[in-house]
């Protein structure tokens, strides 16, 4: 069983008006329908804005609010679970997968021994990870470069970006993979 999620951040003004989103990709294995049976895989859509915040919180905030959604999951021998969380962002990749570690050994201090920035958020993100990992779920961080044509990646920037903008056309979309349309 796999969920993939794409996050991304805007912001209009860095401080500015700015938005985050998730696009989450649910493997089929995991969707049950009311009949009880597995089927298609699901999408859910995330997005909300804030009135004054930055670039980097608005992608730290994306890849929380898209750990959120995933639900307790406990892994049995029998099942592998993955959670793939793909970022433009190489603050929150290296974040994750290089940094962090270090900064709760030295108290939340980078490795210039200032304070680490956000930290707040960071912390809110390694809480969503550890509650997946208590479940035995794998959560692999990856970077998937901006603006290159990668569908999901580009659907989460666009959300992104409307809610920095506070588009009031934006329509996130909740359910079947066969039913989405980017």
């Amino acid at each position: 069983m796999k969920i993939t999620i794409y996050t991304d951040g805007s912001s209009r003004g860095n401080p500015g008006p700015g938005g985050w989103a998730a696009v989450l990709l649910i493997d089929g294995q995991a969707v049950k329908h009311s009949e009880g049976e597995k089927g298609d895989a699901e999408v859910i859509e995330l997005g909300g804005r804030e009135n004054l915040t930055t670039n980097n919180r608005m992608e730290l905030m994306g890849a929380i609010k898209g750990l959120q959604e995933v639900p307790d999951i406990r892994q049995s021998d029998s099942q592998t679970v993955t959670v793939e969380v793909c970022t433009d962002s190489q603050y929150v990749k290296k974040g994750m997968s290089e940094w962090i570690d270090g900064w709760i050994k030295r108290g939340w201090k980078s490795s210039q021994k200032k304070d680490v920035l956000n930290r707040d958020l960071w912390e809110m993100l390694k809480k969503e990870e550890d509650r997946l990992k208590e479940g035995k779920v794998k959560v692999i961080w990856t970077y998937v470069p901006a603006h290159v044509g990668v569908v999901m990646n580009e659907r989460a920037d666009t959300i992104a970006t409307m809610c920095a903008d506070d588009a009031s056309d934006l329509q996130l979309y909740r359910g079947p993979k066969s039913d989405y349309v980017v």
